[in-house]
């Protein structure tokens, strides 16, 4: 390790030894890259997120009352009607002479559960596939939910949830003409996605099936957005920047602390996942014409290049801001640019720069304007976009 690493680490921890943290003094530090030595990057990034305040001597007591509330969401909403839960006060009989999956009450917890099982297969198809070039999310955790798991509780996993409803949809199908046909699910050509991956035993779960739990929760507590396929790609690397913490005691309750740091993050790039406010002031098709405008103010050289070769910001920058740009570099790459992003208070706008110094190299390009971006040197993308920042 080099001596400036060592100094910067030693300024990390002197600003967060301080009984209240100097925002704006951890903002600079944390805007050229978070150590990730001692848990720095983890607890940087819960302060800049707003899941911890200030004041470090609140931390403990306000940890206690999210991670409790957490559980308090899994006991409430990761359920299975039908099945009696005493510490909920349901019994078998409410569900079975009350109500009954056939009940057309919209207010039904059989509608309710079968509309979650469809926001669920979504979900669940798309953590399957999460970060697929490291093996992280497919690997066990070392702290499995035990509210869940625990053999003496009532409560369903998930995962059985949709083993069950994919298996249903898959042995039973209406042909053309009404004819219900009966298929075994072992002789299906194309593989299940339920089998993509090794399922793991009883007791265990995978990384991925956590980050499961935290969007459905969400979605659940969030019913006017609900889950939009691409979260997960923002949850992912928080989840694994908290799972991934070196103190035992902050990665054994990294779900809770991603489901609210996610939360909290969703509050201020939520509508770019709400369809109906694509072309509001507040929505991603004015922050994609915002790219242009921003870069045609410094760079009008290459703004009029794109320009003339018909290169629209559809074309790349929906991807790159709805998600951060999350599917345009190594995880790696993305939790340093994270970094960045979350240390400079008017965050987003620094975003539509980071876009901007993205664009540059295409400047020796002749064609292109696909939304795949060349990988390249990170850290002089973000030097470049700081520059972008500076300049008049």
């Amino acid at each position: 390790m080099s001596s400036l690493h060592k100094s910067r680490i030693a300024d990390f921890q002197d600003v967060l030894k301080e009984p209240s943290i100097a925002l704006e003094k951890l903002r600079e530090l944390s805007f050229s890259g978070i150590p990730c030595e001692g848990g720095l990057r983890c607890l940087c990034w819960k302060i800049l997120l707003n899941y911890l305040p200030l004041e470090r001597a609140s931390w403990t007591s306000i940890l206690a009352k999210q991670r409790e509330l957490y559980a308090q969401f899994l006991r409430e909403m990761i359920i299975q009607p039908g099945i009696a839960k005493a510490n909920m006060g349901v019994s078998r009989e409410d569900v079975t002479f009350e109500d009954h999956p056939l009940n057309p009450n919209p207010d039904s917890r059989w509608n309710t559960y079968f509309r979650d099982n469809e926001v669920l297969l979504q979900i669940d198809k798309d953590v399957r596939r999460l970060c697929p070039d490291i093996s992280f999310f497919q690997r066990a955790t070392e702290y499995p939910c035990l509210l869940i798991l625990d053999p003496q509780n009532e409560f369903e996993t998930l995962r059985k949830r949709v083993e069950q409803t994919t298996l249903k949809s898959q042995t039973v199908a209406r042909n053309r003409s009404g004819v219900t046909n009966m298929s075994s699910p072992h002789k299906n050509s194309a593989p299940s996605s339920l089998n993509e991956y090794e399922v793991l035993p009883n007791g265990c779960e995978a990384h991925w099936e956590v980050v499961e739990r935290i969007l459905f929760i969400y979605a659940k507590l969030n019913p006017g957005i609900a889950y939009v396929q691409g979260m997960n790609e923002i949850v992912g690397p928080l989840y694994y920047t908290f799972a991934t913490d070196p103190n035992s005691e902050w990665k054994e309750h990294a779900e809770a602390d991603t489901f609210f740091c996610f939360t909290n993050l969703m509050a201020e790039i939520r509508d770019n996942f709400i369809k109906s406010l694509d072309d509001s002031q507040c929505g991603i098709t004015y922050k994609m014409e915002k790219v242009y405008s921003t870069l045609k103010d410094k760079d009008v050289e290459l703004y009029l290049k794109l320009q003339e070769q018909n290169i629209k910001p559809q074309f790349f920058a929906f991807r790159w801001l709805t998600l951060l740009l999350s599917q345009e570099f190594l995880l790696p790459d993305v939790i340093r640019i994270w970094d960045s992003l979350f240390a400079d208070d008017n965050r987003f706008d620094f975003l539509l720069l980071v876009c901007c110094a993205m664009l540059i190299p295409w400047r020796s390009q002749r064609g292109g304007g696909g939304g795949d971006y060349p990988i390249t040197d990170v850290c002089q993308i973000l030097q470049k976009a700081k520059e972008l920042q500076d300049s008049k």
